[in-house]
């Protein structure tokens, strides 16, 4: 079966089916369509299933970009995974704020959600859609003893690790199902989880593809071992006891994987990163493709939601003026001098930084105005264009692959672990190696406060900010470090630390009796 940007919309007539299940295996209500076309073939289609865990991530419905969505209640392109999660990563910290006034993003803007939050909500929906596609098909091909199969069933125990984990992060205890059932699924609190996902990422990457022997766009060893890596350097927020020497092996069996980062730090983030060199540093992407992956979230969302109608050669004609930095997140480039109020060449070169993509040109560095676009500088560090010039496939939608595990997050990883176990010179080689791509300068050694800042610096608008900031204690109920608009004043304020974890959505914790409600909500 070919794998690849292009075929990953042939999604397969039981998808329908799944749908329903979903409805029924996972929480009761999912305000997802049920209906099954009645003149589909409903035979199980294994590639088609197989397909369908990873364009979970990719796509939001059978069609695209709108239409037959996979969960209803909510705008389709709004449900994206991604999308999703980079609202909740993003806009309640230092790095980015929304000028849009839907209904959630303010409360997102100002961590001030409550369990009654749609995009929370639907967010729940969508990680527990996609372990449900999973658990249906390891069940459906258990017996199969094929070499593809077995392959297969190890990225499936992959990507249902994946999806448990962004569930385990977000809210804490899960609601837990490994089969396919008309019962309530049980619950498994933080600690019980991260020891389920450890064991399944140790697992399945036995199974899984040698690193760079797989095909683009598919999780092989070494995506496992990344993952295993952010578990293990989150683990004392998760279960109360650091594992930072298994953080360091597991970045550190990545960075050896073969595997290598990007000469050019911008080529992460353009329409061919699949095929400019930023692949050999992209261990996971969510494959876009502006003909035959077209969605309203994605990196459509990430470019176009970045982007207003001054800015040109993004590679698309939209411009949705929503989302844009903070003023603590440009000062992370400029700790001591003021950034300059122009263009990104402008703004990169002051900043000694290739990191440093922002435009301001026309811009307020302060965000006086939550509601006003030009208020807050803007970020240009996602592109559709093409690194060779190349038109890119549609003048819409886009092709610029989400490189949404990638090989820097070791780097960073192995640093801070190495840090945290009093070994900086270990740390300084790694974190120097990302600072030589950038072209940035260096400094003697490096304080976990610089790590902190260097984690923003590499994944700025990557969809992972909040939980740098939790593991690091300045996040919520922290009153040592605010920024610009935290907790919905102007000069920042703090808000507790039950934040740290969103609300189990209402909906899930009526539907099903075995789930219970986080502290403080």
């Amino acid at each position: 079966m070919k794998f690849n940007k292009h075929n990953i919309k042939s999604l397969f007539a039981a998808s329908l089916m799944l749908v329903a299940f979903a409805n029924t295996s996972c929480v009761g209500d999912l305000d997802v369509d049920p209906t099954i076309n009645p003149s589909v073939d409903m035979t199980f289609d294994r590639d088609g299933n197989f397909r369908k865990i990873y364009a979970n991530m990719a796509l939001t419905g059978q069609k695209g970009p709108a239409g037959n969505a996979d969960i209803n209640g909510i705008d389709e392109g709004t449900s994206d995974f991604f999308r999703q999660i980079w609202n909740m990563n993003q806009l309640p910290t230092d790095e980015a704020i929304c000028c849009w006034a839907d209904p959630g993003i303010p409360e997102y803007n100002f961590a001030q959600w409550d369990a009654s939050h749609g995009m929370v909500k639907c967010s729940y929906y969508r990680l527990v859609f996609g372990i449900t596609l999973a658990n249906y098909f390891l069940e459906m091909t258990e017996g199969d003893s094929s070499a593809e199969a077995k392959l297969q069933r190890a990225e499936a125990r992959f990507m249902r690790a994946l999806y448990y984990f962004y569930e385990m992060d977000f809210f804490g205890r899960v609601t837990f199902a490994e089969k396919v059932s008309s019962e309530n699924p049980g619950e498994k609190t933080r600690p019980e989880i991260f020891a389920y996902i450890e064991k399944e990422l140790l697992e399945c990457s036995e199974e899984m593809s040698e690193p760079l022997k797989g095909e683009y766009g598919r999780a092989d060893k070494a995506a496992a071992w990344l993952l295993l890596s952010r578990l293990y350097l989150n683990a004392e927020v998760y279960t109360g006891t650091p594992r930072w020497e298994d953080a360091a092996k597991y970045a550190k069996m990545t960075m050896d994987s073969g595997y290598s980062l990007s000469t050019k730090y911008a080529n992460l983030f353009m329409g061919d990163n699949n095929q400019n060199g930023a692949q050999k540093e992209i261990l996971l992407p969510i494959l876009q493709d502006g003909v035959d992956t077209q969605n309203y979230g994605g990196s459509l969302f990430l470019i176009a939601s970045l982007t207003k109608d001054d800015m040109s050669g993004k590679g698309t004609n939209e411009a949705w003026a929503g989302n844009r930095a903070r003023k603590d997140l440009v000062k992370k480039f400029f700790p001591t001098t003021d950034a300059p109020a122009g263009d990104e060449a402008m703004i990169q070169a002051a900043a000694g930084d290739d990191r440093a993509l922002f435009y301001g040109k026309d811009r307020n560095l302060e965000v006086d105005e939550v509601a006003v676009f030009a208020d807050g500088f803007s970020v240009s560090k996602f592109t559709n264009a093409y690194s060779d010039g190349s038109t890119p496939r549609d003048p819409k939608f886009v092709d610029m692959d989400i490189p949404f595990l990638r090989l820097a997050e070791a780097y960073l990883t192995y640093a801070e672990a190495q840090t945290r176990l009093g070994n900086k010179a270990e740390a300084k080689t790694a974190i120097d190696a990302l600072r030589d791509r950038a072209h940035a300068g260096k400094q003697g050694e490096y304080s976990l406060d610089d790590i902190c800042d260097e984690w923003s610096r590499e994944f700025y608008f990557e969809g992972r900010r909040r939980m740098d900031l939790v593991r690091f204690g300045k996040f919520g109920g922290n009153t040592d470090y605010v920024w610009e608009w935290k907790g919905g004043v102007k000069a920042g304020t703090n808000f507790p630390a039950f934040r740290n974890v969103y609300a189990v959505p209402t909906d899930f914790t009526i539907a099903n009796e075995n789930l219970h409600q986080n502290e403080g909500y």
